[in-house]
């Protein structure tokens, strides 16, 4: 038994995007630091790095995660 290095946990029909290789993929198979997910679908985990830029602006945007003064943004 190899110990150090576990399997990859998830369920057939999770999607997610491997950082790593670039790609979609179902179960996973690649291990939690190199993905994002899981998504419901191919398509949103095909979107995965689209998603992941919008809600980034949206938390710089948001008052509510922000201290700086609104001059001090940028």
């Amino acid at each position: 038994m190899a110990f150090g290095r576990s399997k990859p946990t998830g369920k057939p029909g999770e999607w997610f995007y491997c950082l790593k290789h670039g790609k979609v993929e179902e179960g996973p198979e690649c291990p939690a630091k190199d993905r994002l997910g899981p998504y419901g679908s191919r398509e949103e985990a095909a979107h995965a790095l689209e998603t992941a830029a919008e809600r980034n602006e949206e938390w710089r945007e948001d008052p509510r995660w922000n201290d700086s003064p609104p001059e001090d943004r940028g």
